[in-house]
């Protein structure tokens, strides 16, 4: 029986605490449209910027997955025995995803299909001029040089190309975009707070006195504070929510524009607006909530000291 009733307690006060925050949201809803407009106008900004990081992120990693091979071609006078010995060996080194051999006679017609309708001149060829080859698809390009260094190692190799420029260039703009994003989006999440803050400050300034009166009686702390924490997440959720449905509707407009009308290439590389959405619903319900809770709780914090 006493546990129920204690069950029954905790409802009813966090029933209360809920009330009382919708009250002060209702109480103070000029500021609070003020506000969710403030926040929502922030989290528009911090998610055009997660968008483009995203999206530039989806090319850089479309475009590596493109020059993560490497070409190990090899010398003419090699025995069949060897040939495999060397893919055995390619095989063994760490941070190779897959090889698999190419031999001359498939390499020509390959280029015979490249050449297209010039493709008719091979033909004229005395010859095969091109090598036996390995491809070999590494695991992750930015091991590229340790592997590198191993297969050439290697006994009975031609030359080993691969694309050392782009790789680098590609691993550097994609360190650059997640660093920047990143140090974006954290300067953009402390200026939602700032709003969230200030803006709750008003209303516990304009209830101090209430405040007081509540302590001096024994009221805690979180039992004071809770109320303001409710207000605060209902902001953040509502700034939100605004903020989602203008960027879902602007990002749809603009995914439509480029990939059907402008550049129709593109289209692999951009995230869908639905894939998109899923995650941003996710980040921005967190955020949110977030925001508004820590900064209830921030600019609570000089008022409880009495």
């Amino acid at each position: 029986m006493r546990r129920k009733g204690c069950t029954a307690m905790k409802v009813r006060t966090a029933v209360y605490l809920l009330k009382q925050g919708l009250r002060g949201l209702w109480r103070n809803r000029i500021m609070g449209i003020v506000s969710i407009f403030s926040i929502a106008c922030v989290l528009i900004i911090l998610g055009i910027v997660f968008i483009l990081i995203l999206n530039i992120n989806n090319l850089a990693e479309s475009t590596k997955s493109q020059f993560d091979s490497v070409q190990v071609y090899l010398k003419d006078d090699l025995k069949p025995d060897r040939i495999e010995e060397i893919g055995e060996q390619i095989e063994k080194i760490e941070g190779i995803q897959d090889v698999y051999f190419i031999s001359k006679e498939e390499a020509l017609e390959r280029m015979k299909k490249d050449w297209g309708e010039n493709g008719y001149l091979l033909e004229e060829l005395e010859s095969n001029p091109l090598p036996n080859s390995y491809v070999v698809k590494l695991q992750n390009i930015e091991h590229t040089e340790q592997v590198i260094r191993q297969i050439k190692n290697i006994q009975g190799l031609e030359e080993v190309k691969y694309y050392k420029d782009v790789m680098d260039k590609l691993l550097k703009i994609t360190k650059f975009i997640r660093l920047t994003g990143t140090i974006i989006i954290a300067i953009l999440i402390i200026i939602s707070m700032v709003v969230v803050i200030n803006t709750i400050k008003l209303t516990v300034i304009a209830r101090r006195r209430e405040i007081n009166i509540m302590k001096y009686v024994g009221a805690t702390n979180w039992f004071i504070r809770w109320p303001f924490v409710v207000e605060g997440v209902f902001l953040g959720l509502f700034g939100a929510a605004i903020a989602l449905g203008v960027l879902g509707l602007g990002y749809q407009k603009v995914f439509d524009l480029i990939t059907q009308k402008i550049y129709i290439l593109l289209t692999p590389y951009m995230m869908p607006a639905t894939l998109l959405m899923d995650d941003l619903l996710v980040i921005f319900v967190v955020l949110g909530a977030g925001i508004g809770a820590l900064g209830s709780i921030f600019s609570m914090k000089k008022f409880l000291n009495v």
